[in-house]
């Protein structure tokens, strides 16, 4: 990437002795023609002004979440929404702490609450501080929930100490920033495509075959993947849920439909089969309700397979194609012969029989199998669905660049 023209960068300056780099920062990254906006929290305009700050930035600076002007012009829902990506520097520790409990005390916190952007954190801080086992447990916690860090550094500090804690430099977050952009500009010319929750195969009118997937890491997958870039469809079966506008959504109740969709959403680079599809159909389906008083037989035949017809399109094929194998048992291996029988690159395997974790929790437990070594598999432990989709998501990206 040349530089940063057209790019919007939200910059969130919090109170620190190194926030006085963030003018440095700043002045770099207009050279690079980035369009800026500036948050600065109440205690950051004890170490620099609104005046340098916009002197540098040739930017708006917003500094109080409840100011008639700054809602008027631009709320803090839409001042997320603006930014290709949001950098918080310096990231203190009190930040970090408020961060990771989902504060939105201020308008600084509001906005990274509400963004649906890559955030990234430029920690500084003493020594002390940063080795603190809070500290440690917040930001295994953000990077779980994908907030990327810049730094920091070993270096002397304002305080006269030495150690891990010092701000990165200037043209560190600046590579950083670009080399973040570059690899979105790269994924913004790659289609990805995820299915997401049950179908309904109706047996009357009004009675259908279904199970319990609620679609909610199908549809988090697809957060991810849009946030990084990707051009993204959605292919959702009956579900509540709700996405992010720049999402292709497209609604689907049966497995025939979803198939259909799938089909005209083809060709795509990347594919996520996260869809819990019904197996199977009804050979007949009845028009009217059946009524109770006559026994019912069900005559079933198999729904079309959609990731196998997908993995084996010769001519169709995306560059990855990722099964999601929910099992009750034998999780390893029936994943594994899931991966080989369907000719997919990644079977994606959680066990649905614990109550705490699968289809309708919002948290999950997955262990990732690779056709191209069926020795290797990653496990990716218990938490929210949300930060099991950003870590995916990061081993897509790593895998197709």
């Amino acid at each position: 990437m040349q530089n940063l023209k057209n790019k919007k960068i939200l910059f969130i300056i919090c109170g620190g002795i190194s926030a006085y780099k963030s003018l440095e920062t700043i002045r770099l990254f207009k050279k690079e023609n980035a369009d800026i906006k500036t948050i600065l929290t109440k205690s950051a305009k004890e170490f620099v002004t609104p005046l340098s700050i916009a002197s540098l930035s040739q930017g708006r600076v917003y500094d109080d979440l409840f100011s008639i002007e700054n809602e008027t012009e631009m709320d803090h829902i839409a001042l997320s929404r603006w930014a290709d990506v949001i950098i918080v520097v310096p990231a203190t520790a009190n930040t970090i702490s408020k961060l990771c409990s989902g504060s939105s005390e201020d308008l600084a916190s509001s906005v990274v609450l509400a963004s649906n952007k890559q955030i990234f954190l430029v920690p500084a801080m003493n020594v002390r501080m940063w080795e603190h086992k809070s500290t440690k447990e917040n930001l295994k916690k953000l990077k779980n929930f994908g907030y990327k860090l810049i730094g920091p550094k070993i270096g002397d500090m304002a305080c006269g100490e030495y150690g891990m804690g010092k701000m990165s430099d200037p043209t560190e977050i600046l590579n950083e920033i670009k080399s973040f952009l570059n690899i979105i500009s790269i994924n913004k010319k790659m289609r990805a495509l995820v299915t997401a929750g049950p179908t309904h195969e109706y047996i009357d009118s009004v009675r259908y075959i279904s199970n319990k997937s609620s679609g909610k890491q199908g549809f988090e997958l697809a957060k991810s993947l849009s946030k990084r870039g990707f051009n993204t469809t959605l292919i959702s079966g009956p579900s509540n849920l709700e996405i992010d506008k720049e999402i292709n959504l497209i609604k689907v109740e049966t497995a025939e439909e979803m198939f259909k969709a799938t089909q005209e959403s083809l060709p795509v680079d990347i594919a996520i089969f996260s869809a819990a599809v019904a197996d199977f159909k009804m050979i007949n389906k009845k028009n009217d309700k059946i009524k109770k008083k006559n026994i019912l037989n069900l005559s079933l035949e198999k729904n079309i397979d959609i990731l196998n017809y997908v993995s084996n399109h010769n001519s169709m094929r995306p560059n990855l194609v990722v099964g999601f194998a929910a099992e009750t048992k034998n999780l390893d291996k029936n994943a594994q012969i899931k991966l080989i029988n369907k000719n997919c690159d990644w079977i994606i395997a959680n066990d649905v029989s614990k109550k705490d974790r699968g289809f309708e929790s919002d948290y999950n437990e997955v262990t990732i199998h690779y056709k191209n070594n069926l020795k290797n598999k990653e496990k990716i432990s218990f938490r929210k669905k949300s930060e099991i989709a950003e870590e995916i998501v990061d081993k897509i990206v790593t895998h197709i660049n």
